[in-house]
Formats: structure tokens, sequence, C-alpha cells
């Protein structure tokens, strides 16, 4: 089983997901995320490792399903949007493995934000990490003027981290040559986790100093606007008067 855990709080565990963390005799995961949901681990066996040992972690987690063990690798969010599904079905794939397996989904980074920030993914949006560990900084940037080009709203990944900047110095130009300087910015830092932050600024107004590797950006496209701190993409529906 891989599952994906929520963006923190313990109210946004599925009940799926908690029945699946009941059956599992072992849970690998970052260890973060197995601190976020501790309380469920009771009596189970923990593969837990650091940032950049995703492959060593699906292989040991791999390993214990093949010796009869009843498995969950878990992810933050949704465990198919940047998590571990992909990783897990690729080495099955790989080695033509075949065993139980299925997938658990959960509430992605994306969603929370938009949650919290009021409604900017109601109509046509696209998701994009900014993270060039593993995909070409060339490729971002394409990415990104695409979708600021084609009137996305953009909902953006891994913005940043200490030493990793020049990915979102990028879209930061790319945005300003596409976008219109009061385009609305959502800045939201920790979602449903303890030191939540949340911020809807400008175009203009955005930094590199504005985010780091526990922010979700929300580019708005042009027709986001903002209602008392709370960002609006309409669907098009008509809101005119009835008669």
């Amino acid at each position: 089983m891989v599952a994906g855990i929520g963006p923190g709080a313990a109210v946004h565990l599925t009940p799926a997901a908690r029945e699946a963390l009941a059956e599992a005799d072992v849970v690998a995961g970052y260890g973060l995320y197995l601190d976020l949901i501790r309380d469920q681990l009771a009596g189970k066996q923990l593969i837990a490792s650091g940032m950049r040992r995703e492959v060593e972690r699906v292989r040991a987690a791999v390993a214990a399903a093949e010796e009869g063990r009843r498995v969950c690798v878990v992810s933050s969010g949704d465990a198919g949007v940047y998590g571990l599904a992909g990783l897990v079905l690729e080495e099955l794939a790989q080695r033509d493995l075949v065993l139980p397996f299925r997938v658990v989904p959960g509430v992605t980074a994306s969603l929370a934000a938009s949650a919290l920030l009021g409604a900017p993914l109601a109509h046509d949006h696209a998701v994009i990490s900014l993270s060039d560990l593993l995909t070409p900084i060339e490729l971002i940037e394409r990415r990104v003027r695409a979708a600021a080009e084609a009137d996305f709203v953009l909902a953006l990944y891994n913005v940043r981290s200490r030493t990793r900047t020049a990915p979102f110095e990028a879209a930061l130009a790319i945005l300003r040559e596409t976008r219109p300087s009061d385009t609305p910015v959502g800045i939201v830092r920790n979602a449903f986790r303890e030191g939540q932050e949340r911020r809807v600024i400008t175009l203009r107004e955005l930094t590199l100093d504005d985010a780091d590797m526990l922010t979700l950006l929300v580019v708005g496209s042009s027709q986001t606007f903002v209602w008392r701190g709370y960002m609006i993409t309409p669907r098009g529906y008509c809101l005119g008067s009835e008669k």
C-alpha cells in the first residue's frame, strides 16, 4: 500500500489512510512524515530515512513485502502527486514483480493551500515543482512559461531551499514578463501544521525571501481577484439578479 497522509493535521488523514496504516505491519516513510502520524504507528516496524533516500526506502519496503509483510509506504499530501506511488510502481515494473498493491489518495498541498486562500483553483490550473534536483531547470522554465502564457492559475511546489534558488528566480522573472504586476499571489507555509502562515500579496511584492521548502505559492490568472483577503478565480457562473 502507498498512502497519502494529507498536509499534516490529523483531521485531514482520511479514514482510508487510517485503515491502511492499521492494516500494516511495516510503515515506511520520511522521518518527518512519520512524526506527523506517530499516534497511528504503535506496534509497527518502521522504515525511516531522510531526504534524498527515497529509492533506498522504497526498496526496503518492497523487500519487506516480498517477505510477506503488510507494508504501507507513506507520503505527505497525496502519494501520487510528487509522492512515492510512482517510485514504488517503477520499482515493481522494473523487476516485473507482482505484489498486491493499492494507492490510497490524500489531500495534496495545493488543495490544502487553496482551502486556506479561498478558491484560487476553482478554474483551470497547473501544478509545477520548482525543484531541479530531478528535473532540469530548462524544462522547469519551459513549463512555467507555457502555463503562464496559457493563463493558468499556477500552484508552485518545492519553491526554494537555502541553496537552491535559481529555479524560483527564473520562474519569478517569467511570471513578471507574462502576468500583470497586480496579479494576486497566495503564500502558504506549513498548511494545517504547527506554524501555519498564510498571506495574499501581489506579484509586484513577491520576493525570493517569501518562500522556502515548506511554502506553496498560488499565482492567480487574469481572472483571479481578491475579496477581503481571499483569492477567488471565477468558474464562469452567472451571478446576475434573477427575476
